[in-house]
């Protein structure tokens, strides 16, 4: 008399059963021993992280500012994410230092160059701050930040790759908030020569205000070299008075706002990262 066997496919389902138990028990206990040292203590609690918006009386910025909070969060899942503005939207950098209390944190800029507010408004914060913390770079420029703005371009009608005729009469101009900082305009300027790298055309650094040119003055510029099918790259981690007021000069496209970004989230986790193994004294 032969043994009854279960059907090949129960077999199967079973066997798929079991590996993804298996799979789910293994991934849980990795997890864990993330947060327990090889001898047996568990880790310390990694700084939180604070991401340090401008704020904007544009209800957009701080919906947009929220959600790239989010998708880092789902970047670092068990990091402490929180969120602070330097005005105009709550919760303000103060209150959120605030309410870590006494805890490490490390404040990274979402702000795009070195400037007033990341030289000093940021620090004077932090150091306000009961907790011990450490302020990292601003997120330009960097190759992070150059991958954002081109696909930000491609989405707004960008050929990637355009025939040689066309690339002859294109170019872009970066669009930029401004600063009387040198410095801040040495960094506009570094990502519009990464940017011109990675599309091949012209990239002219542009400003909203406090530096030169204006986005309509490069753009007449660049019309008198015969460059008329102009992009405005918007160098904006969010929509705003300025971003707004730059796009609508745009006499072909204009790209949105950096926003919640994949890479710009991967970029404020390597600043964070960056800031806890630097000295002190030196920028992440």
């Amino acid at each position: 008399m032969t043994a009854s066997h279960p059907p090949r496919s129960e077999s199967l389902h079973h066997l798929e059963s079991t590996a993804h138990l298996m799979d789910s028990i293994s991934s849980h206990l990795a997890g864990r021993l993330r947060l327990v040292s090889p001898v047996g203590r568990r880790r310390p609690t990694p700084p939180a992280l604070v991401l340090v918006a401008h704020g904007s009386r544009d209800s957009r910025a701080a919906v947009t500012v929220g959600a790239l909070r989010d998708r880092v969060r789902e970047l670092r899942p068990g990091l402490s994410v929180h969120l602070g503005h330097i005005e105009l939207n709550e919760p303000l950098l103060p209150d959120t230092l605030a309410a870590l209390g006494d805890g490490p944190a490390v404040l990274v800029p979402l702000l795009l160059s070195r400037g007033y507010h990341v030289k000093q408004d940021i620090p004077a914060m932090a150091a306000a701050a009961a907790g011990r913390t450490r302020v990292a770079a601003p997120l330009g420029p960097h190759p992070l930040l150059v991958e954002t703005l081109y696909d930000r371009l491609t989405e707004a009608g960008w050929q990637p790759d355009p025939d040689p005729a066309t690339r002859r009469t294109s170019a872009v101009v970066l669009a930029a908030a401004g600063s009387r900082d040198p410095e801040s305009a040495a960094d506009t300027a570094r990502t519009a020569r990464l940017l011109a790298d990675r599309l091949g055309v012209p990239v002219v650094p542009a400003y909203a205000s406090a530096a030169a040119p204006t986005v309509e003055a490069a753009l007449r510029t660049l019309a008198a070299r015969g460059r008329h099918r102009v992009a405005v790259a918007s160098c904006f981690t969010a929509p705003g008075r300025f971003a707004t007021q730059c796009a609508a000069a745009a006499p072909w496209i204009a790209s949105a706002p950096l926003g919640d970004h994949p890479a710009m989230a991967r970029l404020i986790l390597h600043r964070y990262d960056r800031a806890l193994t630097a000295p002190r004294t030196e920028a992440a």
